[in-house]
């Protein structure tokens, strides 16, 4: 038995949809344990691209079991609209390889409203939100007014939680000019969700619990990055989560001791979504290259990402906050044709340099990176399966990473294809 946490080692868009999938066919069980529908995995198979928002990316899987944790925001209408669509397209023929727990909390319709409202207010100090409700809900399971995926179950505790929550909302809304909750409306509509998602709603603890105990391999699949983490982020850009390692335990329902490794993901490269600093982005001509040949454009907003180099500093920040035991590259095949490509491995702040990453925002808004510029080679990755099929300079970028962060680099990926991998670990003992 292994149990396996893959995060985002950095502002999310790292990649992680793909890396689960690749992943997914050794594990039995693949659990999204934080976030929402403001997440976008992206997955590629022969050609084919399918985006999860809410579904965990090992449903492509015939044989593996899908758990959507409690610590998971849930839009029950993305969640319907997902399931259908993987049905439709024979994807999902079991309704028993997705489970949803009944502990989950509901994005209903104003959180939405006050998301969109709320960010519009802030005009030129925009956070960046994707808009989906996703803070709102926290907010309101924080405050114990929350809805639940099981009170949808439930008509005797739906209508009263409702009630409950209008109460407080609606003052908010009136002041931000949109319309007041209709607490029948709202129920109704609530319910009819429930009657449709009650063949996926179970007890996800239990069912992690019982195959953990059988010896199953168990994948957890973060959202968003350790720098989007609601503590560890470059706060207040961040999401509304934790994002780091340590969530698994809390958003699944199993103690720290039942986990094996933590893999974290990053591009070759980085990038970043949204408002908020950026200490190795590329505005002009280099950061364009990133974008066209990276595709750099969010799969939920459609949102054009910043782009800039890697940031070894953060790397290092994020082995540290989720201890990782290894990390997974991806896009490698991006930087082929650059004669040299530049790396931070540390940050000059008032003068002074550093190899830490900032304690406060302010700070790392005025880093200088500090770059070193290793060799870059002009030979076409995309085709390569194993470590040997890669140019020397591709190799000794990697290896280089290895050294300055202090993690082995265990996969990289050259390609948006699940079968463009190269392995250089033994997942779950396969």
């Amino acid at each position: 038995m292994t149990t396996l946490v893959a995060v985002g080692a950095q502002w999310g868009d790292e990649g992680k949809g793909k890396i689960v999938d690749w992943l997914a066919p050794r594990a039995d069980l693949v659990v999204r344990f934080q976030g929402g529908n403001n997440a976008g995995h992206t997955l590629v198979v022969d050609g084919e691209q399918t985006v999860l928002h809410v579904v965990p990316s090992g449903v492509l899987h015939a044989d593996t079991i899908n758990l959507i944790g409690p610590g998971v925001v849930v839009n029950p209408e993305v969640l319907l609209h997902e399931l259908e669509a993987l049905a439709q397209r024979g994807i999902l023929r079991d309704p028993s390889r997705v489970r949803v727990s009944g502990r989950a909390h509901v994005i209903l319709e104003w959180h939405i409203a006050l998301d969109l409202a709320r960010e519009q207010a802030r005009r030129g100090e925009k956070i960046g939100t994707t808009g989906r409700g996703i803070g709102p809900t926290y907010e309101d399971k924080v405050a114990r007014r929350g809805i639940r995926i099981a009170d949808l179950l439930d008509a005797d505790s739906l209508r009263p939680a409702l009630a409950r929550a209008a109460r407080e909302r609606n003052r908010e809304l009136e002041y931000y000019g949109r319309p007041p909750i209709d607490v029948d409306v709202v129920f109704e509509s609530a319910r009819s969700f429930g009657r449709k998602l009650e063949p996926y709603v179970d007890h996800t603890g239990r069912i992690l619990v019982r195959a953990l105990r059988d010896g199953k391999n168990v994948l957890f699949e973060g959202a968003q990055g350790t720098f989007l983490d609601i503590d560890h982020g470059t706060y207040p850009f961040v999401t509304s989560s934790n994002c780091v390692a340590g969530a698994a335990c809390t958003g699944a329902g199993i103690g720290p001791t039942a986990i094996d490794r933590v893999l974290g993901i990053s591009k070759a490269y980085t990038t970043r979504v949204g408002g908020g600093p950026f200490p190795t982005e590329e505005s002009g001509a280099a950061g364009e290259r990133l974008r066209e040949r990276g595709s750099e454009f969010g799969a939920t907003t459609g949102r054009p990402r910043r782009c800039g180099w890697l940031d070894v500093v953060m790397l290092r920040e994020a082995a540290t906050v989720n201890g990782l035991t290894g990390l997974a590259l991806n896009k490698l095949d991006i930087l082929s044709g650059l004669a040299q490509i530049p790396v931070a491995t540390a940050y000059r702040i008032d003068g002074k340099k550093t190899d830490e990453m900032p304690m406060t925002l302010a700070e790392l808004a005025r880093a200088e990176p500090v770059y070193e510029a290793l060799p870059g080679w002009d030979e076409d990755v995309t085709g390569a399966r194993r470590d040997t099929d890669l140019p020397a300079a591709a190799r000794r970028y990697v290896e280089q990473i290895e050294r300055w962060v202090g993690v082995p680099v265990e996969l990289l990926s050259v390609g948006p294809g699940r079968d463009q991998t190269v392995a250089r670990s033994d997942f779950f003992g396969a």
